[in-house]
């Protein structure tokens, strides 16, 4: 009897053992991505005077992207460690809100955005795997919970580039010094690039030992006011045509006319106090890999 009862927890370690490695061998993981695109800055937005925050939101202006990464996980912990990199437009139409002000003003723009993110996970509720063992029988039984959410954070940095429409074609913002950047009295040049702070929640769904499916909403926080291209004042115009052209004047003041002396020299085209921000959401599927390589159990 004694001797069953030991070859019985022997052979219970090492199916505990056994299962430990395949649970944690699955470490790393790819993931991809695809989902909508939000853009809170000074062009657009809803139909009333410009907040900044989710409420002037202008859902016409939603574009969509694309994502890739791998993430690291160890069961054991709460914490997961990733990195992606997104490709995604971003756009805003002064033509698409009924706002009087802004709407006279009749700005638009795109750009892309290209980030490259390290964000750190919490799972506040994390999978379950349980195993019940059967000492008799020598059988396993496992019971999972699959959903697991999650919060996320982290930093990042990104390439912008914003294009104004002009009679059907799309020209460089910063080529053109459209608020007159360099220029005598102007504010500095923007760079193309900036830092970004990303936080959101997500969840997933795990398919099988390999496959999940998820989606995660972020919201990115940046430290620019000139992804839509658009920041400060109005800039001298006979200045602005004799440094760049008559085509520099046309994409600094399109407006409409509703509004006598808006765009005069000095007048506030956008609003430096608030910085420019971006959303994403997006519907993702992992896929789990291996190191090549075993380990012995440990006893």
């Amino acid at each position: 009897m004694r001797k069953v009862f030991i070859f019985s927890v022997c052979m219970l370690l090492i199916n505990a053992s056994a299962f430990s490695q395949v649970r944690n061998k699955y470490k790393y993981e790819f993931i991809g991505g695809i989902g909508p695109t939000g853009f809170l800055g000074d062009l657009g937005g809803a139909d009333q005077n410009g907040s900044h925050f989710i409420k002037d939101y202008n859902f016409n202006s939603t574009r969509f992207n694309v994502n890739a990464g791998v993430r690291y996980r160890n069961n054991k912990s709460p914490f997961a460690f990733k990195g992606m990199l997104t490709y995604a437009m971003v756009s805003g139409n002064d033509a698409l809100t009924k706002d009087f002000i802004r709407h006279n003003r009749n700005l638009n723009f795109r750009s892309p955005i290209v980030e490259l993110s390290a964000q750190v996970e919490y799972y506040f509720l994390n999978e379950k795997t349980k195993s019940l063992y059967s000492i008799a029988g020598l059988k396993s039984k496992k019971k999972k919970r699959k959903f697991a959410p999650y919060l996320f954070a982290g930093i990042g940095a990104f390439y912008y580039n914003p294009r104004e429409k002009l009679n059907g074609e799309w020209y460089s913002v910063r080529k053109y010094h459209v608020e007159g950047q360099g220029l005598p009295g102007g504010p500095k040049q923007f760079s193309n690039f900036n830092v970004a702070i990303p936080f959101g929640l997500g969840f997933r769904y795990t398919l099988n030992k390999r496959w999940s499916i998820g989606a995660e909403f972020g919201y990115r926080k940046t430290f620019t006011d000139y992804i839509d291209g658009v920041s400060g004042k109005y800039y001298n115009k006979a200045v602005l045509l004799q440094a760049y052209g008559p085509t520099a004047v046309a994409l600094a003041d399109p407006n409409l006319g509703l509004i006598s002396g808006a765009t005069n020299a000095g007048q506030e085209r956008g609003n430096p106090k608030y910085k420019d921000s971006y959303m994403f959401f997006s519907i993702n599927v992992g896929y789990k890999f291996t190191k090549q390589h075993r380990t012995r159990a440990k006893f």
